[in-house]
């Protein structure tokens, strides 16, 4: 097949466009946004017409959705395949999604069954994967000289959100909001693998929070999304990661080194040893393959998922502590794969029990990787994806 793929600069689309080869695919990039994000919907429109004029392509193809692709692929009669790998994805709530010709693909089961409804015979769930082939070649060429910097006690490689929390902006809230809101959040911290706090918003803290806040998200007119989805997974939902992210830090580094590779600001967490970003086709994988524990505390806005992370490290061979999602018992066994948390006071448990047990800890990265080598590839999933948009 012939794929015209759009790209933005997600850290998949090398892998996607990998796997669509190796599996005999031609593929096209439109690439302009790569390098220029003030294009505009109307520059995109007239990039895919260009395309799509002047070549005969099999499908279009995109990292997470956009609902001006989805339009021009319905007049073009096209397919639009599209994967999500973020969340929250703002332009999922489109009424474009219900178009005939999309094929979207969504990683979080929670979500799919929200949204499978406005377009049951074209929205399908697929989790995401990793790319082991690329994994393998790195680490096998790196020299322990030059990894060996990279080997941690505890390490967490992505954003404390608070550089992402748009929360903090409101200001002037009445004690009762602002309070009942902080309950809720706390209340939220405590519980894993289940986000309640959607359905407990009262209206009319809502229409207070945005009646504060002076540049609350504004949907577009072809968006059925609404201000208590907006509130509860862009605004709030940024908030508690930032909370639970900042939290795990505190603790694990009062009693352990912890090495974290971020461009958040951690000078309140004088124990933190913050190394930067970490190149993610270069330094991430020998971090996640020669730490001890590497930790995943996943996003308040991922309801169920397995996040990319937790794929990576597998893939990379490191041993994975995450927080507690709803889907991993669907691919892995804790204690076997990897393992989860589902308290500050487990978390610390089994820190200490992994720092302590080596053997223990290096045969469960093991069996993960090799999980993860045996069906959980980006080539697996491209040929699923592919299988399925062309099978209707």
């Amino acid at each position: 097949m012939k794929l015209l793929f759009y790209r933005y600069g997600s850290i998949c689309e090398p892998d996607i466009i990998e796997a669509m080869e190796s599996l005999g695919h031609e593929v096209a990039c439109i690439s302009d946004e790569v390098y220029d994000k003030t294009i505009t919907p109307q520059q995109t429109i007239r990039l895919l017409q260009e395309a799509l004029n002047n070549n005969r392509y099999d499908a279009v193809f995109s990292i997470n959705f956009y609902p001006v692709i989805a339009e021009v692929c319905d007049i073009y009669h096209i397919r639009y395949i599209c994967q999500s790998v973020d969340s929250p994805v703002l332009e999922l709530f489109s009424h474009s999604i219900a178009k005939e010709w999309n094929r979207i693909f969504l990683f979080d089961n929670e979500q799919f069954r929200e949204l499978s409804v406005y377009n049951p015979q074209h929205i399908f769930y697929l989790p995401l994967a990793t790319n082991i082939n690329r994994w393998d070649k790195l680490l096998s060429g790196a020299s322990m000289k030059n990894s060996g910097r990279y080997a941690h006690d505890i390490a967490f490689v992505g954003s404390l959100y608070t550089e992402k929390s748009p929360y903090d902006k409101v200001h002037n809230l009445s004690p009762y909001i602002s309070g009942y809101l902080n309950g809720l959040m706390t209340a939220q911290l405590q519980v894993y693998g289940s986000y309640f706090l959607e359905e407990l918003l009262p209206e009319d803290i809502i229409a207070e929070y945005k009646k504060h806040y002076p540049d609350f998200y504004t949907p577009g007119e072809a968006s059925f999304l609404t201000d208590r989805k907006i509130l509860a997974q862009f605004y709030i939902g940024n908030k508690i990661s930032s909370m639970e992210r900042t939290k795990c830090m505190k603790v694990l580094s009062s009693r352990h080194d912890v090495d974290i590779y971020t461009g958040s600001d951690t000078s309140n967490f004088p124990k933190l040893k913050n190394h930067g970003f970490a190149r993610t086709h270069s330094e991430m994988p020998l971090i996640f393959n020669r730490s001890k524990i590497n930790l995943n505390i996943t996003s308040k806005a991922i309801r169920s998922a397995i996040p990319l992370r937790i794929w990576d490290i597998l893939g990379c061979g490191g041993f994975c502590l995450t927080n507690y999602q709803s889907e991993l018992a669907d691919y892995f066994v804790p204690g076997e794969h990897l393992d989860y948390y589902d308290s500050m006071e487990s978390l610390m448990e089994k820190t200490e029990y992994y720092l302590s047990h080596d053997k223990e800890r290096l045969d469960i990265a093991e069996n993960g990787r090799e999980l993860i080598r045996s069906g959980h590839t980006w080539t697996d999933r491209v040929e699923l994806m592919l299988e399925t948009a062309f099978s209707i």
